[in-house]
């Protein structure tokens, strides 16, 4: 039980990274409060984890969203203790077809930030004011492969995250020269099958071409599972993990360490 008694917030719970997030949390001993703006599969997620769970509608880009749930853990439970930042759009669930530099539009450059970014910003925002009574706590901030190389034909997506690389680390600077026990790192998660890649890889025969052809570009040959990300937020929530701060931490069956090797 290595997050018995820790109290949660996790964003985007309403399924994929984050719900998986929600799940190892409970499993070991956290209470969480599963946030998101799909409600139904949010309540479900929530009911299927029993007593230490609990949803609360929350728009990641409104801080007075934030001030609600916060608060309301802070009155219900009399501390928080770790905040997951997952909440995140690719930009392409509205229908965009361009996110490219040259023909992206500027409101769906905008959308994506005001997800991926100012959401982060105020997750981290609220985090500390929950947090520093305290002195201690855990902030984890779901940024991405695409925070850490740039993505032709994504350029708001890989923009939103390159920030929050970033960010991550301002926070954790800032917390430190606080006085602050308060650490913040980011995890950057790649080929992890979710439902935000459906969008991506189409249907029928199209997308299974698009399936196969990017496991066979991946070092392991595989996607990865949000149970395996959800392993590390579990690692950096826990006290197992309090020299960890500013640190940013790749999950991407080895995408980044460079293209495999071909034998002859």
């Amino acid at each position: 039980m290595r997050l018995a008694q820790k109290v949660t917030l996790v964003t985007g719970a309403a399924r994929g990274i984050g719900a998986a997030i929600a799940r190892a949390f409970v499993a070991e001993g956290a209470f969480v409060y599963l946030t998101d703006l799909d409600d139904e599969n949010g309540n479900a997620a929530a009911g299927a984890l029993g007593p230490n769970a609990a949803y609360a509608r929350l728009d990641v880009r409104e801080e007075a969203d934030w001030r609600d749930a916060v608060d309301r853990a802070l009155s219900e439970r009399g501390r928080l203790d770790i905040v997951v930042n997952n909440a995140g759009i690719t930009g392409f669930e509205a229908g965009a077809t361009a996110h490219d530099p040259e023909h992206a539009r500027l409101e769906d450059w905008r959308a994506v930030h005001a997800t991926n970014l100012d959401g982060v910003f105020l997750g981290c925002k609220h985090a500390i004011r929950a947090m520093r009574p305290a002195g201690a706590g855990s902030i984890i901030n779901i940024s991405s492969r695409s925070g850490l190389v740039g993505i032709a034909g994504a350029a708001a997506y890989a923009s939103s995250k390159a920030a929050v690389r970033n960010h991550t680390k301002t926070v954790a600077l800032w917390c430190a020269a606080q006085g602050l026990a308060i650490r913040c790192n980011s995890i950057h998660p790649a080929a992890i099958l979710t439902p935000m890649w459906e969008p991506m890889l189409g249907e029928g025969p199209e997308r299974e071409r698009r399936m196969e052809a990017f496991v066979r570009d991946t070092p392991l040959r595989r996607f990865g599972r949000p149970e395996e990300v959800a392993a590390l937020a579990v690692l950096l929530a826990s006290d197992e993990a309090t020299y960890i701060t500013g640190a940013e931490l790749n999950i991407d069956g080895g995408l980044l360490a460079g293209s495999a090797a071909s034998p002859g």
